[in-house]
C-alpha cells in the first residue's frame, strides 16, 4: 500500500537540500504553507497537478517522487497514467485502487474502479471503495457486484454511502434471490411490500420477523 509517510520523508529531504523553508516551497506550488506540512508529516498527499510542478522545482522526475512512497506495482502505474493524463491501466485490480483511494479525488476513484465494475468486484472491496466514490459511483458497482455473500454487517456499513435508487438496488436482488433475504433488516423496507412478496412465494415467512421493518 502507499506509504505517504515515506513519501513525506522524501519531500522534507528534497526542501532541506534545496534550502527552502515551508513556506518558500508553498509559494513555488501555489498552496499553503499548512499544505505542505501536512504532505512531509503523510497526512496528505498532493494532487497529481501539484506533483508535477513539485518534481520541477526540485529537479526530480515525477516517477522519482512517486516511487518514494514505495507504492506496489499497481499503484505505481495508476499514478503514472493519472500524472500523464493517460486512461488507467486495464488491469488495475481492487487493492490497488483501495491503497490509493484515501489521497484521491472521489471522480477520479469513480474512474479507476470503472474497470472494475466490468467483471464483478468483491465485496470487501466495495465497502472500503464505497466511503471514497460519489452515490453514482457506489450505485454503479452494486449494479455489478455478486451480492449473494453480502451480509447484514457488510450493507450496514454501505447504507451511509447509498443513495435511494442505491437501496432499492440491493432490495431487488433480494426479491430475485440473488442477496439474503436477512439483508431486509438494515434496509429498513415497508412491511406492506414485505407482506405482499412472502404471499407470493418470493420470501420466506421468516421475513416477517425482521423488527426494523417500517
Amino acid at each position: 500500500m502507499f506509504n505517504t509517510q515515506a513519501f513525506g520523508l522524501r519531500l522534507a529531504q528534497l526542501r532541506k537540500n534545496a534550502d527552502m523553508t515551508q513556506s518558500h516551497l508553498a509559494e513555488r506550488l501555489n498552496i499553503t504553507r499548512q499544505a505542505v506540512s501536512k504532505y512531509e508529516t503523510g497526512d496528505s498527499f498532493p494532487d497529481v497537478t501539484i506533483l508535477v510542478t513539485m518534481a520541477e522545482v526540485f529537479g526530480v522526475s515525477v516517477d522519482g517522487l512517486i516511487g518514494a512512497g514505495c507504492p506496489t506495482e499497481g499503484e505505481a502505474a495508476i499514478l503514472h497514467s493519472l500524472v500523464h493524463g493517460q486512461e488507467p491501466t486495464a488491469n488495475t485490480t481492487p487493492e490497488d485502487v483501495a491503497g490509493l483511494a484515501p489521497w484521491l479525488k472521489p471522480s477520479v476513484v469513480a474512474k479507476l474502479t470503472a474497470n472494475l465494475a466490468k467483471d464483478g468486484i468483491n465485496l470487501t472491496y466495495l465497502t472500503e471503495l464505497a466511503t471514497y466514490l460519489s452515490d453514482e459511483g457506489t450505485l454503479r458497482l452494486l449494479e455489478q457486484a455478486d451480492c449473494s455473500s453480502m451480509t447484514p454487517e457488510m450493507l450496514e456499513h454501505l447504507l451511509p454511502f447509498m443513495d435511494y435508487d442505491s437501496r432499492c438496488r440491493i432490495l431487488d436482488k433480494i426479491l430475485d434471490g440473488k442477496a439474503d433475504w436477512r439483508l431486509l433488516k438494515p434496509l429498513r423496507v415497508d412491511r406492506c411490500l414485505i407482506e405482499a412478496a412472502v404471499i407470493e412465494g418470493i420470501l420466506p415467512w421468516e421475513a416477517l420477523g425482521i423488527k426494523r421493518l417500517l
